[in-house]
């Protein structure tokens, strides 16, 4: 009975997930170009074994493009779930009129589509007029000097180079992410006893050890899920960085996903679908491991049954 009942969710997700993520490795394994998918007389694809891995390995592109995708989803891990958890720390401390309000215009932001956002954040980081060079054009000349090296902010290029381009793209990912985790992390301390705090309080206990004895080995399990759910979405960013970057022509701004798709549609005419298809195929399998490894912790330190 119970795998019968499972079986319907099973067929979705086969059909949704595993059938296309089976045509990907498949693809991987071939030469495929536009005349083997056209729909009028289609060629057959040139089996080529490993080779669009080999090439992927010994592609220039590979070491930076992995750079860019762990440090980028390493230090948006870490903001978003630092971030996230203050504003649900301050929602759970709120009113219920004040914290609706909050409530409802940090979820604008997550319900907030990609595009849009990527659009929103490249007109604000924009060279000529946008906000964020006008913003740092109204500080002190010896603050901007002190915390910058520099007081004239009027034309900065921030999407030319690809580190400035990643620094936007922090702060448009953190911006659209931090609310789903702030109200994950509301919904665990409505959870927690109030007890424990009232204790906590009466033992003399402080906000900081409160904090770190009580509520965070509480909200352990929310952690975890939440920290596997930033891994997955930060490590395959691809709509933001695309629009922010330009499309495909700062190829030092690659990471694995832009990469894949820079192979697989980027070359007109000389696409190459098979090697995009692998490069995407290394990122489901490096995400696989990190996603095994933070579970396997999980299930051994008991923060989930």
């Amino acid at each position: 009975m119970p795998y019968g009942l499972l079986l319907p969710g099973f067929l979705v997700i086969a059909a949704l997930l595993l059938y296309p993520l089976y045509q990907l490795a498949d693809m991987s394994f071939y030469d495929v170009k536009l005349k083997n998918i056209r729909p009028v007389n289609p060629v057959p694809p040139e089996f080529v074994g490993l080779d669009n891995y080999t090439k992927i390995f010994d592609s220039d592109l590979f070491w930076p493009a992995l750079r860019n995708t762990v440090v980028f989803a390493l230090v948006t891990v870490i903001l978003t779930i630092a971030l996230g958890t203050l504003v649900g720390l301050l929602l759970h401390r709120l009113g219920p009129k004040m914290s609706t309000f909050v409530v409802i215009g940090a979820m604008a932001a997550w319900a907030t589509p990609p595009t849009s956002q990527a659009i929103i954040w490249k007109w604000l980081f924009d060279s000529d007029a946008g906000v964020v060079n006008w913003a740092l054009n109204l500080l002190p000349d010896w603050l901007s000097n002190l915390l910058f090296g520099m007081s004239d902010w009027s034309g900065h290029p921030w999407l030319n180079d690809a580190s400035t381009i990643y620094l936007a793209l922090i702060v448009s990912v953190v911006w659209g992410s931090f609310p789903f985790i702030a109200v994950s992390v509301l919904a665990g301390l409505k959870s927690i006893p109030g007890e424990l705090y009232e204790a906590a309080k009466m033992d003399g206990s402080g906000p900081v050890t409160t904090f770190m004895r009580i509520t965070v080995p509480m909200l352990k399990p929310v952690f975890s899920v939440l920290i596997v759910l930033s891994i997955i979405w930060d490590f395959k960013v691809f709509t933001q960085l695309y629009l922010m970057a330009g499309g495909t022509v700062n190829r030092e701004a690659f990471n694995l996903s832009l990469w894949s798709y820079a192979e697989a549609f980027g070359g007109g005419a000389n696409v190459k679908m098979g090697l995009g298809a692998a490069i995407a195929v290394v990122l489901t399998i490096i995400l696989l491991i990190i996603t095994f490894v933070h579970v396997r912790q999980i299930v051994k330190t008991e923060d989930v049954r």
